[in-house]
């Protein structure tokens, strides 16, 4: 496989670490707390080799499918995607979170999430036929526990997914091997591996695998995301620590708990999980080895590899239609706003401020403190359109203060809702308040221009 990618056969992969509360810190039940059959939990601090073995956490699995839906919204929505679950009961309660979650797509696409295991028979592989055909849209994502580890060629894979522990090495290659193939007519020249429990990509230390081992850091983390520990990871970690007993190859039946008297895990249906980290590790500037970057310094690293300064930047940024084309760029190297304000704890900061500042150390401001610099840059030039007009371009700022600039992207649809729908449908507000619909767009573009001046 290495060969192959520095040969330009393959494609390339960036691993995407995510941590969630539960695997960062463990999780013990309450006093005397009961599954979802009534049945009292062993009062026992429970780890991610255990989840969904001997303990299901459904907020777990929540939080994992919530994640996994954004990533996709900020990249790309119908880029087919593998999720390899524990067993077929995982499996089946990972694809009714993720149709919660996509609840819009599955609307118009009933088949764009779909459970492929040993039960569903002829369906699934149905569906798995479907998923294969590179000019079929839908099923999109496929959760699978065991099946669809070997012998699946799906060409336009684009991200794999481990919501389970990979304790062999060689399971671990036939997984990742479902998204190596390259179709560039297809958009396709690298693919994602998306690894929700750690062990998997401690793999990487395999130099038959990926030459040198990169240096990898694994870093365990508090309930308050506080870091208590950092170690090197070697080539001699030869079995992670959260090895499996289930060895590859096993059907999917032989890991379900269907056919016995008592469930062999419990069920914890309440509860929050929440996603606490994001590492991501890329390819060096060579293209031989994984290294490990921060999320925030993978994004800043992005950002100037695609502006070389932080005026060509601005430029692109400050007109909508180039600013599309920015957040297109940024959303296919999977650069989520929400989850960098998070990363570097700037929740305020206006997207443009915060790329900027990581990139070039540049000042921050807050989204209200350019929202008050634009009032001001546009008082006079507004002052020809009525108080209702001048109303709802004050109502548009206080918007962007509160969810940022990407609110623009939807302009029709924003107007449509509170509390602009009571000026209107947005066509009356057009016409009715600003003399037509062009005189509206030329507003609001000098708005938007003023916030990036």
């Amino acid at each position: 496989m290495r060969q192959g990618i520095e040969d330009g056969f393959l494609a390339p992969y960036r691993v995407h670490r995510v941590i969630t509360t539960a695997d960062a810190a463990g999780w013990r039940p309450n006093r005397d707390e009961l599954d979802r059959y009534g049945r009292p939990i062993p009062d026992d601090e429970y780890q991610t080799k255990d989840f969904e073995r001997a303990v299901a956490l459904r907020a777990r699995t929540r939080a994992i499918a919530r994640h996994l839906t954004d990533f996709l919204k900020g990249s790309d929505r119908f880029a087919k995607t593998i999720v390899f679950c524990v067993d077929q009961e995982h499996a089946a309660e990972m694809r009714e979170e993720l149709i919660n979650f996509n609840s819009d797509l599955v609307k118009l696409y009933p088949n764009y999430v779909c459970r492929v295991t040993s039960d569903e028979g002829a369906i699934g592989l149905g569906h798995l036929a479907d998923f294969q055909d590179i000019d079929e849209p839908t099923p999109t994502i496929l959760t699978t526990s065991q099946m669809l580890t070997t012998g699946v060629d799906a060409e336009t894979v684009k991200n794999v997914v481990l919501a389970r522990v990979v304790g062999s090495r060689s399971e671990f290659k036939q997984i990742i091997g479902r998204g190596t193939r390259l179709r560039v007519d297809y958009g396709k020249e690298f693919f994602n591996i998306i690894d929700f429990t750690g062990t998997a990509t401690q793999h990487f230390a395999d130099p038959d695998f990926d030459g040198e081992p990169a240096h990898i850091e694994q870093i365990t983390i508090d309930e308050q995301g506080e870091v208590r520990a950092q170690e090197a990871v070697s080539e001699q970690d030869e079995t992670p620590e959260h090895d499996v007993t289930i060895e590859p190859g096993m059907l999917d039946a032989e890991i379900t708990s269907e056919g016995s008297d008592e469930p062999r895990k419990f069920y914890v249906d309440g509860g929050t999980v929440e996603i606490i980290g994001h590492l991501v590790y890329d390819l060096d500037a060579a293209g031989k080895k994984l290294q490990v970057v921060r999320y925030t310094e993978y994004s800043a690293r992005t950002v100037r590899s695609l502006y070389p300064n932080r005026a060509e930047l601005q430029a692109a940024w400050a007109k909508p239609d180039t600013r599309a084309e920015v957040l297109h760029e940024l959303a296919e190297r999977q650069i989520s706003f929400d989850e960098l304000a998070s990363a570097s704890g700037q929740t305020d900061a206006d997207p443009f401020d915060l790329l900027c500042h990581l990139a070039w150390n540049a000042p921050l401001l807050t989204r209200r403190q350019r929202a008050e610099q634009a009032r001001k840059r546009t008082h006079d030039q507004f002052e020809r359109h009525g108080d209702t007009a001048r109303e709802i371009l004050d109502l548009l700022l206080e918007r962007y203060v509160e969810r940022g600039i990407i609110q623009f992207s939807h302009l029709s649809e924003l107007l449509k809702v509170q509390p602009f729908d009571r000026f209107g449908s947005p066509s009356e507000i057009a016409n009715r308040h600003f003399g037509s619909v062009p005189v509206m767009r030329d507003a609001i573009i000098q708005l938007q221009t003023a916030l990036y001046q």
